[in-house]
């Protein structure tokens, strides 16, 4: 896939140059290090790991109880690089930090310079380990990088299916290039959704719409949307069929997702900013409820205005 867009210019993060794997050793890290293993060896990134612990504040035997906690942390992280070696990647760095789970995977990521973020969305405990499920959130609101968030038990990954849900923003566009590229690795094929809460009722000078103008608002849409596709299409040699839906716009997109053929998991994606045009739902409020119901996995890409702060 690595291929596919060669001779032109990516203006989108596929593939991505550098990959972090936040891991804390519980079962969905586990799931996780597989999609790490399988996309930085596919598309020949580079791979790193982490691990972030904290220590227990104490007036007795602080000394004792840190050295303690620091030993099992690099045990895990020596544990999982020699798993992710094990099972075919090139580890390009294992890094250890004593920080915050949210401000250690942050920092991180920003030091390298990462395309993006892969972690697990639950963890094994309040000390000891990182608690992925409590931070994942955290991070994915703060961050400037993607973030692939892992869960949905075995079969969840690699994904046999992707569901994108496309406001015409850059972040979409940018979110629908990463999951297509993941899914295009695996003979995946997409579904671009474009949702609007409620039709429009009226116009900009408050004049009644009737059912033709609105048929053709939502036949303009269809078509932008047909082109989105047919681009996404001819930079990644991916397939995506389109959909324009009315309602809620998380539920309709996670109602998508669960339209799969028996044991197979949906990749779902979403930008974190949304253009919100002609009342089209502004999915940058919707990507924290998909990321708190969806069963299988969840990529959020923020976007080029959350990366740079200024803009």
């Amino acid at each position: 896939m690595s291929e596919a867009g060669a001779g032109k210019e990516r203006t989108v993060p596929f593939p991505p140059g550098r990959i972090l794997f936040a891991t804390d050793g519980s079962q969905d890290a586990a799931l996780a290090a597989r999609a790490a293993v399988d996309l930085s060896s596919m598309v020949g990134c580079e791979l790193h790991v982490a691990h972030f612990w904290q220590t227990v504040p104490t007036t007795r035997f602080e000394a004792m109880v840190r050295a303690q906690l620091r030993l099992e942390a690099q045990e895990l992280l020596e544990a999982q690089e020699a798993s992710l070696r094990e099972a075919g990647a090139e580890v390009a760095g294992a890094h250890l930090r004593l920080a915050s789970a949210v401000d250690g995977v942050l920092d991180l990521a920003e030091g390298l310079g990462t395309d993006l973020l892969i972690m697990g969305s639950r963890g094994r405990g309040p000390v000891k380990r990182l608690i992925l499920g409590s931070v994942s959130e955290g991070v994915v609101h703060q961050t400037r990088v993607p973030v692939l968030v892992v869960r949905g038990g075995d079969d969840a990954w690699p994904p046999g299916s992707i569901v994108i849900g496309d406001d015409g923003s850059e972040a979409a566009a940018h979110a629908a290039c990463l999951a297509l590229g993941i899914g295009g690795l695996f003979g995946a094929g997409g579904l671009l959704v474009r949702t609007y809460p409620r039709l429009p009722e009226m116009d900009p000078e408050g004049r009644a719409l009737d059912a033709r103008m609105v048929d053709d608002e939502l036949r303009r849409e269809e078509n932008i949307l047909e082109e989105r596709a047919r681009q996404l299409r001819e930079n990644l040699g991916v397939r995506s069929r389109i959909r324009i839906d009315v309602g809620d716009p998380a539920a309709r997109l996670l109602g998508a997702a669960e339209e799969r053929h028996e044991g197979e998991r949906t990749l779902l994606a979403v930008g974190s900013r949304g253009l919100g045009a002609l009342g089209r739902a502004r999915l940058g409020s919707v990507s924290t409820k998909v990321l708190r119901a969806a069963k299988g996995p969840v990529l959020i890409c923020p976007g080029p205005r959350a990366r740079d702060p200024q803009a």
